[in-house]
Parts: structure tokens; C-alpha cells; sequence
């Protein structure tokens, strides 16, 4: 392989480390829409 291919594959392998460790971090800090409960404050009759 080239120099230029292999600085472009560890460039890239990098990058989706980072990439998938940030998509983790954010996911362990949001909880699931659905486990939430429905509270009033949600629920939309449409009749006000």
C-alpha cells in the first residue's frame, strides 16, 4: 500500500472511533422515548 492509503485508513478508522464513541456517550445520557410515561402534559385531546 501507498503512504497516502495508509494515512487515509488510519485517518478514517480514527474518525469512526470518534464517531461511534460520541453516538454512545449521547446515548447513555438520553432515555428511550417509549420508557417514559405518559404524563398529562403530553397527552393531546384537541379539545381545549
Amino acid at each position: 500500500m501507498q503512504k497516502n492509503k495508509k494515512l487515509f485508513l488510519l485517518l478514517f478508522v480514527i474518525f469512526m472511533l470518534l464517531m461511534l464513541w460520541i453516538g454512545y456517550d449521547i446515548s447513555q445520557r438520553t432515555t428511550f422515548p417509549g420508557a417514559k410515561g405518559n404524563l398529562k402534559e403530553r397527552i393531546s385531546t384537541g379539545q381545549d
